[in-house]
This record gives C-alpha cells, structure tokens and sequence, in this order.
C-alpha cells in the first residue's frame, strides 16, 4: 500500500549535496515541501545549488561546506546544528567515495578517509540525531549502501566492505526503530551516473543508471506503509544481489576480482 510520507516543512540534512545522488535527493525533498541543509566541500558549488532550488521551490535551503571525510567533521556538523537550533527530522548519509586498487598498493591516508567518511562520518551523524528523532516520534534516515556491499570485491575491498558496514548497520538500525515512528532505510545502487567512478579511478562493470532510479526507489520505499529495512534500486541489482549470497563464496570473489582487479 502506498501512502505518501508528508515532508512539508520538515528539515532535511543531506550530506554530499552538491552532485549525483545527494543533489536528486535535495531537489526531490525541496519537490515535496521540505527545507534543506545540504553539506559538501564547495561552499561555491553548494551555493549553486541552493540558488537553482530556490528559484523554483518555496523552501529555505541553508548550506554548510565541510569535509566530511575527517574524524571530527560529524561532530562539528552536529554543533552547527545546535547552535543554529536546527532539529533534523530527516538525515541522509550520502557522501562517500570509492578507491579501486589492491590493498598492498592502496595509498593509506586515502582509505583512512574513506572508513572515516562512509563509516565513522555516517554512523556519529546517525547517532547524533536520533535522540531527538525518538523523542519527538518522528524522523527518516536514510543512509546509502551499494551493490557492492553483497560480496567481497577484489580491488574495491575497502570500499565494498565499508558498504556492508553500513547495510549491516541499517537494518540493525530499523530493528531497533520497530515500533517507532523513525525509520530507518538502507539504499542500495548499483552502477549510477555520478562522479563516483571518476573519483574512484574505475571502470563500471556495466551500463549506468540514471539518479532519479536511485531517487525513486528511495520515495517508493519510504511511502509504502509496509516499512523495509533496506532496498536494492533496480530489478537486475536484486537478482545479482540475491544470487551472490547463494552462489559459492569463492566463485563470487572470483567474477568480482575479474571486474574490478587490475595491476
């Protein structure tokens, strides 16, 4: 059954605002009423977004530029937040990156950031903002997972584990929500049209899917009165997804590394 979640004048904090996934989410909860704080590194580029949001929409759009790929960033974030009173009735956790290179070959300080980033960042925010989430009995979380996060990757091995981190995470999450109304929602993409394989220095292992795939999947999910704990965006994905926890771990790793393992 679906039922349309009311997020007018709800406050949405959206991490990784400023391109790809984290910029269709902007858009689509300014769509449906809700004011945003969209976080990036680009004070310029957040700036650009916030002003083609509010020439089309009536809601308040407040940026913050901040890398989030630091151990303190949640931190600093969540007191900006209280210092400006801002009360978080919906948290996406979007910013993140990937790296494709062997582990012996991996530049450290990198990786660090990017555990630090999808990791460390995702779960302080979560933390922080579901006290007040629970008390006023209201709140959506929505953290982005991935594909990878079904099999080990040869190649992508830190970042496929850091997104079974956050799967993991998340469905633990909403267990602990059952009975609430906070809830909390895993979204899995596969291969989207973003800056992420550029960042990550990777070839997509196939075609890539537009944002709004990933976008509508997540509202499709939330506005359906039966709750999920996590989704995986694309009828093909969840048969892949599906097949990889049946299929021999060995053979799984094996297709995976001849994906994404390269010299």
């Amino acid at each position: 059954m679906k039922i349309d979640m009311d997020f007018k004048g709800k406050k949405a904090v959206i991490t990784g605002a400023s391109s790809g996934i984290g910029l269709g989410y902007a858009h689509e909860f300014a769509n449906r009423g809700a004011n945003l704080v969209l976080v990036a590194r680009s004070a310029k580029v957040l700036a650009g977004v916030a002003a083609d949001i509010k020439a089309v929409k009536d809601v308040q759009v407040e940026t913050i530029a901040l890398d989030l790929s630091n151990l303190d960033s949640g931190q600093k974030l969540i007191e900006h937040l209280e210092k400006n009173k801002i009360n978080v009735d919906i948290l996406v956790n979007n910013a993140g990156f990937g790296t494709n290179a062997r582990v012996a070959k991996e530049d450290r300080k990198k990786i660090q950031q990017e555990i630090v980033l999808n990791v460390a960042t995702l779960v302080d925010l979560t933390a922080a903002v579901l006290p007040g989430m629970l008390a006023r009995d209201y709140g959506v979380i929505v953290n982005i997972g991935s594909t990878a996060s079904f099999q080990p990757v040869p190649g992508m091995a830190v970042y496929a584990a850091t997104k079974a981190f956050v799967r993991s995470f998340t469905e633990a999450l909403w267990g602990e929500l059952d009975g609430t109304n906070v809830k909390a929602l895993t979204v899995n993409p596969g291969a989207t049209k973003t800056e992420f394989f550029v960042v990550a220095g990777a070839n997509p292992a196939g075609p890539l899917a537009p944002v709004s795939d990933v976008i509508d999947a997540t509202f499709a999910a939330l506005d359906s009165k039966k709750s999920k704990p996590s989704i995986v965006v694309g009828s093909q994905n969840a048969m892949m997804a599906n097949l990889s926890r049946l299929a021999p771990t060995k053979m799984v790793i094996k297709v995976a590394g001849k994906l994404f393992l390269h010299d």
